[in-house]
């Protein structure tokens, strides 16, 4: 387990690390952990007063004394030297002399801090200097005497703090209704975690004037501002949630088991001494609802949905492809509570290390190392099409909660996908009038379906909908039938490719759909005649009995 903030930073100003760099936008809060740490007998054994220099105020003690004209930083630098007394220096915003991105950084500067490390590490007093800067730039130079370390976003203790704070000092206003109880608070506290305290209050006060109410309906306030630190990122897309697990046909098993874990990130679950769940594999035939489950979980679970591309992981010079997957998981933890969505990652890591000199391994080994490892409430949904291309090492127990297969639907499915899209559809007022999703449609659509994705059910819906269209008239029944009959569906396409990943999840995954949805019933008969009198319908095959 990481140590936290202090304790790390006592340890170094103990062993005099002469320079140590944090990467934060929050200065202030750095500002008041070093001086915090630094004026501690307990922790440092002699306290130091801290300096701090700035391109604006030059080179400054916290009692107000200064150094002369030393803005220039190698002007701070050589000031800094001549201190023969116990010393902590905060410097802000000296990355621009270091260079980066393809700049040099300034020599000057570079040497400074060379002999500043010198100094500190054999001087007689102890002395120590920290850099603070939104980005962390280490000259090779500087690669030796600089010693790097976190510093983490705001716990949920501080942002609780922010909240009630601004709850306190706004309590009186008659604009204003305050409807939270202890549950809501920390639930806004919670959504608010991946923000730094600037960006929390700020999205606090935004949902305070929202409506002049606020209440958990301003929960979605909160993730908008979260959703402006995943757009800065680059890596990561925000994705609108789509619909809730009770709009999904089918799949009760797999909605049953999440249902059951939602808000197992927030202090009930932990009562239970119960840790966050990490996530699910889902696989199976395509077009049966993975991707729409990794949507509708968030929608349900009122959590951001972020959507991780692999292909933008392996882009960019040679080295960034690491550096672009532990930045993908920085700002997933940032944002957490969250769904990280994975799709078709069996694109990404199919053939890890495969004639790209171990990139996609290295990049591989981070992610597995990180699934096993991560203690932020992160909920990774994977989807795969081709599980059995996956490397076996990520399918072990302690990456995933567990693996679901997710089959062409069940008759019982069928009617209830048909009864969502039918439903949808009959309600437009162009669309609906001439055709009713009665008993009698609903049958005769599902034993049409027979064999049919939910993606092709809702295809061939869409279909009869551009028939309808082309002649500027409501859907009828005969042109959802037509649809139907004239398209070939993947069961037929991909038979064998389908009974392979039947076969591989047979004794490896936990079936999507309930015991109780299984069709075992009349088989379907060889032949079917068309509606339209075409000839034979082709027959699908149906889920095996055995699975």
């Amino acid at each position: 387990m990481e140590q936290p903030f202090r304790t790390t930073l006592a340890q170094l100003l103990k062993a005099r690390f002469p320079i140590v760099a944090i990467e934060s936008h929050e200065e202030l809060r750095v500002l008041f952990e070093v001086r915090a740490v630094a004026g501690d007998a307990d922790l440092v054994r002699t306290p130091r007063p801290v300096w701090t220099w700035s391109l604006t105020d030059g080179l400054r003690r916290d009692d107000g004394e200064e150094q002369g004209r030393t803005k220039d930083p190698a002007d701070a630098l050589d000031a800094l030297l001549r201190l023969q007394q116990p010393v902590v220096a905060v410097f802000r915003d000296l990355h621009p002399s270091l260079g980066g991105a393809g700049q040099p950084g300034d020599a000057a500067v570079i040497r400074r801090l060379r002999d500043v490390a010198t100094a500190f590490r054999s001087g007689a007093v102890p002395r120590s200097l920290v850099l603070v800067s939104p980005v962390s730039r280490v000259p090779v130079e500087l690669e030796k005497d600089i010693t790097v370390i976190d510093f983490p976003l705001p716990a949920e203790f501080e942002i609780r703090g922010v909240l009630e704070g601004m709850l306190r000092a706004n309590a009186a206003s008659p604009r204003l209704r305050i409807d939270l109880d202890d549950d809501g608070r920390e639930r806004f506290a919670k959504a608010a975690l991946g923000l730094t305290l600037h960006e929390a209050e700020n999205a606090f006060a935004r949902a305070m004037v929202n409506d002049g109410v606020l209440d958990l309906a301003d929960l979605p306030v909160i993730l908008e501002e979260k959703r402006q630190t995943v757009r800065k990122a680059g890596l990561l897309e925000f994705i609108e949630t789509g619909p809730r697990l009770s709009d999904i046909g089918g799949l009760e098993n797999l909605k049953r088991w999440l249902g059951r874990r939602e808000g197992a990130w927030l202090a009930d679950a932990a009562d239970y001494g119960l840790p966050a769940p990490r996530g699910v594999l889902i696989t199976g035939v395509p077009g049966c609802g993975k991707s729409l489950t990794a949507k509708a979980v968030a929608a349900a679970w009122g959590i951001p949905l972020l959507r991780l591309d692999i292909g933008r992981v392996f882009a960019g010079l040679v080295g960034s492809s690491e550096h672009n997957m532990r930045a993908a998981i920085r700002t997933a933890e940032a944002v957490a509570p969250c769904v990280l969505w994975i799709d078709e990652i069996e694109k990404g890591f199919a053939a890890t290390g495969a004639n790209d000199s171990g990139t996609s391994s290295r990049v591989f080994g981070s992610f597995l190392t990180w699934l096993q490892e991560k203690s932020r409430p992160v909920f990774v949904i994977a989807t795969a099409n081709e599980i059995e291309s996956l490397p076996p090492e990520l399918l072990r127990k302690g990456r995933f909660d567990e693996v679901f297969f997710v089959d062409l639907p069940t008759r019982a499915e069928r009617g209830a996908i048909w009864s969502v899209h039918l439903g949808r559809w009959l309600r437009h007022p162009r669309v609906g009038g001439a055709l009713t999703a009665d008993h009698a449609v609903l049958t005769e659509l599902t034993t049409l379906s027979e064999g049919y994705s939910g993606a092709e059910i809702e295809h061939a819906l869409i279909a009869g909908v551009y028939d309808a269209f082309a002649e500027r008239r409501p859907l009828r029944h005969d042109d959802v039938v037509r649809a139907l009959v004239n398209m070939v569906p993947l069961s037929v396409t991909q038979a064998e490719r389908i009974a392979a990943v039947r076969a591989w999840a047979d004794a490896r995954a936990v079936a999507a759909t309930a015991a109780e949805d299984w069709d075992l019933g009349t088989p379907v008969a060889p032949t079917q005649p068309r509606p339209d009198g075409g000839g034979p319908h082709r027959p699908h095959g149906g889920r095996p009995v055995e699975f």
